[in-house]
């Protein structure tokens, strides 16, 4: 069976690089070898602070091979994914070799065509609740890249991550290590990567029930407070070796573009998986004996200002 070509592997990376990643980092690489096309990360861009494990570069780059293999497929051309196929090649994540040449399925095109219009939604969600039908939808897309998603329903459970989260915003907060890199990722408009300000969330406000990142200090309009009940979601896996963190990576990505896809938006809530004491509370409080991995907030709302991406020809290596 032939391998993959260069203009496969552009095709790959120019889906990949719309992958999520904390801060905007952006941390991953791509390279052509053997007719494979290769994922790497970027240890040049991981977080020395917010992510010295390497669990924020690793659930970027299953987000950004989650993209890729999309790409392939509706090219007719499916691809078989191996994580950490070298050991004695750390900074390589994931190969995708050719598998039997077949038709895109419809699932496979709606959420290609997803891809460009995924991005954070920091602002404000409408008040209009997500159907049970959308819900079923996001916890199928976890389960199909071999993750859970849990949903927060009711105001107990919402409450309690509610104090999780904060308490660990909180950690984050008194941490001026932390303040200073993360400040140094809100950019302005014209950076390739980082936050820009226009994208940020509003400044936060004492009676908001989730933590905001304070990319920005510019006030909210009057009457825009964010939703008193929003749907959270908690994605985990079931174990957290890098390779189920970057499976997680896949299954986040599956579902923010069935968010997409479906008419909705999100962003992501990383503090509580950022504070290991606050993690191990997050597990407990959802009876699961896997690992969250990573939190969302899902709803309505109107498209906002996407982050930037650096250019293709920046994340391709030889």
């Amino acid at each position: 069976m032939a391998g993959y070509g260069v203009q496969d592997l552009l095709r790959a990376a120019a889906a990949g690089i719309r992958a999520p990643s904390l801060h905007n980092t952006q941390p991953w690489q791509f390279r052509l070898r053997d007719g494979a096309v290769e994922i790497l990360a970027d240890p040049a861009r991981r977080l020395a602070v917010a992510d010295h494990t390497g669990w924020a570069v690793r659930i970027a780059v299953g987000a950004a091979t989650c993209n890729a293999r999309l790409a392939l497929a509706v090219l007719g051309k499916p691809a078989t994914v191996t994580f950490r196929p070298d050991r004695t090649d750390p900074d390589l994540m994931a190969r995708l070799t050719p598998a039997p040449p077949r038709p895109a399925t419809y699932g496979e095109s709606a959420l290609f065509d997803a891809i460009p219009r995924r991005h954070s939604h920091r602002a404000p969600f409408w008040p209009d609740p997500v159907p049970a039908e959308t819900r079923r939808r996001l916890i199928d897309a976890a389960r199909a890249e071999n993750a859970w998603l849990d949903l927060l329903v009711g105001m107990v459970p919402l409450a309690g991550f509610a104090e999780i989260a904060r308490s660990a915003d909180r950690v984050l907060h008194r941490d001026t290590r932390y303040q200073t890199e993360l400040a140094g990722w809100a950019h302005a408009d014209t950076a390739p990567d980082g936050v820009p300000v226009a994208a940020g969330a509003p400044a936060p406000e004492p009676q908001d029930l989730l933590p905001q990142r304070a990319f920005a200090d510019r006030r909210r309009a009057p009457g825009r407070d964010y939703e008193p009940e929003p749907l959270v979601a908690v994605l985990g896996s079931a174990g957290d070796r890098p390779a189920d963190q970057l499976l997680a990576g896949q299954a986040l990505q599956r579902v923010l573009l069935t968010v997409t896809d479906a008419g909705l938006a999100a962003s992501l809530i990383s503090q509580p998986i950022e504070v290991p004491a606050a993690r191990e509370q997050l597990r407990r409080s959802l009876r699961r004996s896997g690992f969250p991995q990573l939190a969302l907030r899902i709803g309505y709302g109107h498209p906002g200002p996407s982050a930037p991406r650096r250019d293709v020809t920046d994340v391709i290596v030889g």
